[in-house]
């Protein structure tokens, strides 16, 4: 366990050291050029996402990256203001988009990649309160530039420091030997299944979100994507349910506590960055650590906003168990994968964690 942890220790300080050059990077564009400070939660999200998805990437596969984040990142920004003019419309694409993402995982472990990389940018559209734009630019194409622009620097901060890592760090990253690949007896095959479950969660959760929640909906829909994803069966995602809610509570105690602690400004955000190396750092243990950090980051990310964030704690947290009981429902009533074929599935298609 020990050793466990101090190697967990080691990529989670890769991880948030190409975070943090990332975000330097965004920092002086937004300085240099008037851009919003959003710019900055969408760096940070971008390469936090995308880590963990690079760690083992040969060099066609990093290539893939740059070429597709980028364009994906821009192409998020143009749903983001389709969901916030044509709410309906918005959600459609979206929960078209992320379904495809995981079907294409029939196609073996390089469409796999390719999926993880296409649901990457509508991951970070649910936590990025807003797009990427200076100030006084207006039309669509400057917002994708300078997303897609982002989306690079994504790329070349996680490049450098995983090389830089392998180069001179005490470990290398060993990629995992592909499972064998074995035919389905399943009719619909497993991807189709799971691709039709989270399509049904997040449908469910942007209906149920707006009605419930207002303009909070994304905290339904981001808890309807990962608790769904990677979907290994019903029991995992009823696991990852529970683990999300139980993470979420404890987040939201630590955020109740640094709110009543006073902690504005700078010091509010190198809090938040302190709070997710630590939950970087405990994740592999349980997915309940990283919701916990998550919570209390987004929250500090809230308050930093100049947003009631304590207030809104109950509410997000109400949100949580909406949509993870949204993932459970469709895993479990819609096309579910019978638990004996559970290791067929995992074999067929290698999902990503979200």
């Amino acid at each position: 366990m020990t050793a466990t942890l101090v190697r967990n220790a080691y990529e989670a300080v890769l991880t948030m050291t190409a975070v943090l050059l990332c975000w330097a990077a965004a920092l002086v564009l937004e300085g240099a050029y008037g851009l919003h400070t959003d710019v900055l939660v969408l760096a940070v999200c971008l390469t936090l996402t995308l880590s963990a998805a690079q760690r083992t990437a040969d060099t066609r596969r990093r290539l893939t990256s740059l070429v597709l984040l980028p364009a994906m990142a821009g192409a998020s920004i143009f749903l983001g203001r389709l969901v916030a003019s044509h709410y309906a419309a918005g959600a459609a694409v979206y929960t078209a988009w992320m379904a495809l993402a995981i079907w294409i995982r029939r196609y073996g472990p390089t469409a796999t990649k390719v999926g993880t990389l296409l649901a990457l940018p509508l991951i970070a559209l649910l936590v990025v309160p807003g797009p990427a734009l200076p100030p006084e630019a207006q039309s669509g194409l400057v917002t994708w530039g300078w997303s897609a622009l982002i989306g690079a620097l994504a790329c070349g901060s996680v490049w450098l420091v995983q090389a830089l890592g392998d180069r001179f760090g005490p470990w290398r990253a060993e990629p995992a030997p592909e499972p064998p690949r074995r035919p389905s007896r399943l009719h619909p095959r497993p991807s189709t299944r799971m691709a039709l479950q989270m399509a049904a969660g997040i449908a469910a959760a942007f209906a149920l979100g707006t009605l419930l929640f207002d303009h909070h909906w994304p905290w339904v829909v981001l808890t309807a994507y990962v608790a769904a994803s990677g979907n290994r069966g019903r029991d995992d995602v009823l696991r990852k349910g529970i683990e999300r809610l139980a993470g979420a509570c404890a987040g939201t105690l630590l955020a109740v506590a640094v709110a009543a602690a006073g902690v504005t400004g700078h010091a509010c955000v190198a809090l938040m960055f302190a709070v997710l190396t630590v939950a970087l750092w405990l994740r592999p243990l349980s997915y309940a650590y990283w919701a916990a950090g998550m919570t209390c980051a987004l929250s500090l990310l809230l308050g930093y906003f100049g947003q009631d964030a304590q207030s809104l704690l109950p509410t997000r947290l109400e949100g949580i168990a909406v949509g993870a009981a949204l993932s459970v429902a469709s895993a479990w009533w819609l096309l579910p994968v019978p638990r004996g074929r559970t290791r067929t599935a995992r074999a067929v298609v290698r999902p990503s964690e979200g």
